[in-house]
This record gives C-alpha cells, sequence and structure tokens, in this order.
C-alpha cells in the first residue's frame, strides 16, 4: 500500500530536525542513517508508522527531549509517538552514563511492543553494519568514536541480538544483525 502525505511530512520533518546533525566521529550527515533505517523497515513489511517511527527513531534523544515527543504525537499520532518512545534510551540531558543506560535499554527489549521492536532492530542492524564497514576501513580507531568503546560496544550489541532473539519477533533482521556482529566480533578478535 502507498505511504500518504503523512510519510512526506515525516520525511521532511526528520529532515529539518538532524539537518546540523552527522554521525558520531565523521562529517557525514545524519539523514541517511534515518533514511536507511526506515528502507529497513519499510523493505521488512512494516507499517506506514513504523516506517515514521524510524525516520524520527532518534528526534527525541536527539534533538529535544520531550518537547519533540509531544509534537511527534501531535503530528503523527500516538503510536508513532510510542515506538519513537520505545526506540528512546533517554531523554536527560546530559545523558546519564552509557554502561547503566544500555544494560536499562537492553532490558526494555523484553518488554516493547513488537512494532517497536522492528525499528529499533533495523536501527541497531544499519548502525552496526556502519561500525562493520568502518572496522574494515579504517580497523581498530572505529571504537575512539563511541562511549563504550571496543568492549562495551561489542557487549551492547551482543546483548540486543540475545534480547531481540529472545522475542521472537523479526528474526531475519536478527539473523543479519547477529552475522553482522559476529563479524565484528572477529575483526575485534573476540570470536
Amino acid at each position: 500500500m502507498p505511504y500518504t502525505s503523512r510519510f512526506d511530512d515525516a520525511l521532511v520533518y526528520a529532515s529539518d530536525l538532524h539537518r546540523e546533525q552527522t554521525r558520531k566521529g565523521s562529517d557525514i550527515p545524519y539523514v541517511p542513517h534515518l533514511l536507511g533505517v526506515a528502507a529497513l523497515v519499510g523493505e521488512a513489511g512494516g507499517s506506514e508508522d513504523q516506517v515514521i517511527a524510524a525516520l524520527l527513531h532518534d528526534a527525541v534523544e536527539d534533538q529535544g527531549g520531550l518537547l519533540v515527543l509531544d509534537e511527534i504525537r501531535r503530528r503523527f499520532g500516538g503510536a508513532v509517538s510510542e515506538m519513537v518512545k520505545s526506540c528512546t534510551d533517554s531523554v536527560e540531558t546530559p545523558k546519564p552514563p552509557w554502561r547503566p543506560r544500555k544494560e536499562k535499554y537492553v532490558a526494555h527489549v523484553a518488554e516493547a511492543e513488537p512494532d517497536a521492536l522492528l525499528v529499533s532492530i533495523a536501527d541497531k542492524l544499519y548502525n552496526s553494519r556502519t561500525i562493520l564497514l568502518s572496522l574494515r576501513s579504517e580497523g581498530e580507531a572505529v571504537w575512539d568514536r563511541f562511549s563504550g568503546k571496543r568492549d562495551g560496544s561489542l557487549w551492547y550489541y551482543r546483548a540486543l541480538v540475545t534480547a531481540f532473539r529472545a522475542r521472537g519477533h523479526w528474526l531475519d533482521l536478527v539473523d543479519e544483525l547477529d552475522r553482522t556482529v559476529a563479524a565484528m566480533e572477529e575483526i575485534a578478535g573476540e570470536s
């Protein structure tokens, strides 16, 4: 089924929100990440609401907290705002310490709604693929971009694979995430 003008509005809104943002430790604009996550969600059979949530999944965390969540609810509805909220690991500024925040997010996966899980899995798959490509081209220096560094980042992605698999949804994407994380671990000497 074709997307409605809500998708168009979400695309413009996401681009406006993230226009000045770049990917961690790079000059790469952030918007392609949002488009990539949305593409994974759409290609997995996600609904228009899920694709919109994918476009907006980092808006609350990175671009304004609860005020942005309220605006998302107003513009795109409760289902989208709940998925975005579920994908958000912190609305606080400054963010809480990295490891407890990530542990809380991994635990949250056990109770997240399946619609939001698709968005989260797609986000983590996109991120892990980006890390893997950077590891192959730049080597171990890539870990310096991340608060969790090498060991924390590998722990986080492996813990997410386990948590997502336990939920039993979107297993093709979880399998791809697992393969990507295994390749990261192999390069890092963790296999």
